[in-house]
């Protein structure tokens, strides 16, 4: 099998490209916040202007930049740990069993975020609300976190087969 047809590296293929779409959409999103704050605290404060509307581009990128960063530590294995209880495990099957425990409780709640951010999608697709000033239809935030809650999902589905494929090496 040519290894450009290999399923591994497919996956990885595909991994890499989440990870770097996933850095750039953090930083484009951090460099928005920055700049836009940056350039309020500017026009306010130095040249005595009130920009109409900005707040709500801020909005729209710290949510961005919220939902990616949550997204970004799912992937890395960093979003819900705790490191003294982790670290104290030394058996290998403990550790398989105590990270299924945590994938799977994961896995719970981000089905209860997934439902949250659905139905909060569909209600705003419902009664459409936008923002004062640019009219920027609020479903596009809300899309973010649904976008967020399925990726957070599929991570912790992720870490729960991985967790059960070490415990029956064991």
């Amino acid at each position: 099998m040519p290894a450009s047809s290999d399923p591994a590296t497919l996956a990885g293929r595909i991994g890499s490209a989440i990870s770097i779409t996933l850095s750039v959409i953090g930083v484009a999103s951090s460099a928005a916040v920055v700049g836009l704050m940056f350039f309020l605290v500017v026009a306010r404060y130095v040249l005595g202007l009130s920009v109409v509307g900005l707040h709500e581009l801020i909005m729209l990128a710290a949510v961005t930049l919220y939902m990616v960063g949550a997204i970004i530590a799912s992937q890395r294995h960093e979003h819900l740990t705790v490191d003294w209880i982790a670290g104290n495990i030394t058996d290998p099957r403990s550790k398989a069993a105590h990270d299924l425990l945590i994938a799977l409780l994961t896995v719970v709640i981000t089905c209860f975020f997934m439902v949250w951010s659905y139905y909060m999608f569909t209600w705003g697709m419902k009664r459409p609300q936008h923002t004062p000033a640019y009219q920027i239809p609020l479903w596009i935030p809300q899309a973010a976190i649904g976008v967020a809650a399925v990726a957070c999902f599929a991570y912790a589905l992720r870490d729960a087969i991985d967790a059960i494929l070490r415990l029956k090496r064991r």
